[in-house]
């Protein structure tokens, strides 16, 4: 695919990895559709980046656990200019929670933004897609699939969840549309981590380093590239998941 010019919806744009997914489909000539949900501050710095860079962007709020909102999104994206090519699923709630205390809200807060979400998004979108002649679907997912914390099952669940909507949404919007995953390793660690686990992490991956926001990006990219690729999920975390842990 020839990214200049086209249109692409990243979720959960305004901080973190979505951010730098946001600026380099812009470097690569992508118009874009930045949503956020409570990051709106953060969304609109982005939107004047990226004017900067010589492209436009748009910003959408909205809560994507929420059925009505997450199709008003992809409308609202689809109608910006008429046509939609790229949807990256990048938003993600990354709840910590201890096994006796997990109840039904911890499920649904999970499940909600990290699986349906961007299964809404994909419903509205891909067809829209298929029916243009082509598109990319690309879902972040996590490692943490293979190997569950026990500190975080819903949102393991979730990636899980995401990993097979990936082969399943490949299948459906075959030939037309490529859908695939990537699976981040340490990349940007949560707020609360210590140096002594951050080390500890680090330490359990072959490269022996965390990864950087713009090595996702670089998997992106490909995705976006190659027409020959699609139900794959790439890990991209130095070797820690052929090491099982």
């Amino acid at each position: 695919m020839d990214l200049s010019g086209k249109v692409a919806l990243i979720t959960g744009s305004a901080r973190r990895v979505g951010r730098v997914l946001a600026l380099r489909l812009a470097d690569l000539g992508c118009h874009c559709v930045l949503h956020c949900h409570t990051s709106r501050a953060e969304a609109e710095s982005l939107r004047t980046a990226i004017a900067g860079k010589g492209q436009e962007a748009l910003v959408l709020q909205a809560d994507l656990s929420d059925e009505e909102q997450a199709r008003l999104l992809a409308d609202q994206a689809l109608a910006w200019k008429g046509n939609l090519h790229i949807l990256v699923n990048s938003a993600a709630n990354f709840q910590r929670v201890s096994l006796p205390s997990i109840e039904r809200e911890q499920w649904d807060f999970a499940l909600g933004a990290n699986l349906l979400g961007p299964f809404w998004l994909a419903q509205r979108l891909g067809p829209a897609m298929v029916q243009n002649g082509a598109g990319k679907i690309i879902n972040i997912a996590d490692i943490s699939w293979q190997a569950p914390w026990v500190s975080r099952i819903p949102y393991c669940v979730s990636k899980a969840g995401l990993v097979s909507l990936t082969a399943g949404l490949a299948k459906a919007f075959a030939p037309q549309v490529q859908v695939n995953a990537i699976g981040p390793g340490p990349v940007l660690f949560p707020e609360e981590y210590t140096e002594a686990q951050r080390q500890a992490v680090i330490e359990r991956n072959l490269l022996k380093r965390a990864g950087t926001p713009e090595e996702i990006a670089d998997a992106l990219e490909f995705f976006c590239r190659c027409d020959f690729a699609t139900g794959v999920f790439l890990p991209v975390d130095g070797g820690q998941s052929i090491l099982g842990i």
